[in-house]
């Protein structure tokens, strides 16, 4: 019998490439977001200077080709990327996220020429920011049971209904928005569809942001749109087909979620393990007890499998082979290990940790979001039956 050899994609090793991207990266959020982000969560400030910076860094189009203008480093890539901002600040991460796989990748994977042209390749370049909008008051996930509509007039569409819960759709980088609707088919009736609607169009209207639980320097808010008349060539996608374009879109949502997850985890692990080797109770480092041992090691272990976990999924993505299944186990575990490495962060820091003076309280809000954005657990355990073959 023979020993077999473990190829580098069965052990998700990072290449030169990733490496040298996370390591540029890891650099500037340790030099540039982690001095200012308790300051941009505690007065809700959206960080665009920064934003701008991470885009000329090339962060926004790592995944997409290079004649969008892009990097083309691959999907791996853009994890490792989301990973290392999270691990400092949540606000950033999802900004940067969103703005990748729910403004860019629709248009790289339904947009026509001209739609990639126009909207993808200033994207890719850290030009603007797009944005996705499904959710809406009282719908949640159920996607269908949307009421947003658009109906054709002239040579355009005209736009009415509300969406919530919307990130990067009313900042200065803000450039669109593509949102489902339902639009009238041939036969009658109503089928989705997904249309791009320009910031700044009349009949437009983002609403004030929300006072969220975490994540308080990203741009999240109410979108309600008013008679809003849009072009004729603002459809992406085959008319009637939303429900893919948006499924589609939450598949790399999805990942990009779960590599969230393990980057805040990472970050707060880290917070916990350099606060037990300083804090000396009993005459010795907590770090030295037994039960902090263990917290620390069960928490390095499922850190370690959620991170497996979303680098296959984004492999498969890269591969171009099917991950719906990959990507909902890996959000599914990681946003959970996220919490909990936020929640065990809080516990071994003790009264400190219940201060608002250091990150350790900022990680534990922003954990919980992880569990909702993109598919509730619930849901994902759904979907991840349904492909057992275990629900209908």
């Amino acid at each position: 019998m023979t020993a077999t050899t473990t190829t580098p994609s069965m052990t998700f090793e990072l290449n030169d490439e990733q490496r040298a991207l996370r390591d540029t990266i890891r650099e500037f959020a340790e030099s540039e977001i982690a001095p200012h982000a308790g300051e941009w969560d505690e007065q809700h400030v959206f960080p665009t200077d920064t934003i701008r910076q991470l885009g000329e860094l090339g962060a926004m189009g790592i995944a997409f080709p290079e004649e969008y203008g892009g990097l083309g480093a691959g999907a791996v890539a853009q994890a490792v990327v989301v990973e290392e901002l999270a691990r400092i600040d949540s606000s950033v991460a999802v900004t940067v996220g969103a703005n990748v796989s729910l403004g860019g990748e629709p248009l790289l994977l339904f947009g026509t020429e001209e739609q990639k042209q126009r909207w993808l390749v200033p994207l890719a370049r850290g030009e603007h920011l797009g944005a996705f909008a499904s959710t809406e008051p009282g719908v949640g996930s159920d996607v269908q049971a949307a009421t947003t509509t658009a109906r054709p007039e002239g040579d355009g569409w005209v736009v009415n209904g509300t969406k919530a819960f919307i990130t990067n759709a009313g900042n200065d980088l803000s450039a669109f928005v593509i949102i489902t609707a339902k639009t009238p088919p041939a036969d009658g009736g109503s089928a989705l569809s997904t249309v791009i609607v320009p910031i700044g169009t009349p009949g437009y209207e983002p609403q004030k942001p929300y006072r969220k639980l975490g994540w308080h320097a990203s741009d999240t808010r109410e979108l309600v749109f008013h008679d809003c008349r849009i072009g004729g060539d603002a459809v992406l996608g085959p008319l009637g087909k939303g429900a893919r374009v948006f499924l589609t879109t939450l598949d790399g949502g999805r990942v990009g979620i779960a590599a969230m997850s393990v980057g805040l985890a990472q970050g707060a692990l880290e917070q916990a393990m350099a606060y037990a080797k300083e804090r000396v109770a009993f005459g010795a480092p907590i770090a030295k007890l037994q039960a902090i041992q263990h917290k620390l090691a069960d928490l390095r272990t499922q850190i370690e499998a959620a991170r497996l976990l979303t680098y296959r999924a984004a492999a498969l993505k890269e591969a171009g082979r099917p991950f719906t299944e990959e990507a909902a186990i890996a959000k599914l575990f990681a946003s959970e290990v996220a919490v909990r490495a936020a929640e065990e962060n809080v516990q071994i820091h003790g009264g400190f940790g219940y201060i608002e003076e250091s990150a350790v309280p900022r990680f534990y809000r922003d954990a919980k979001i992880l569990t909702i954005g993109e598919g509730t657990s619930e849901i994902l355990k759904l979907v991840i039956a349904r492909r057992m073959g275990l629900a209908d």
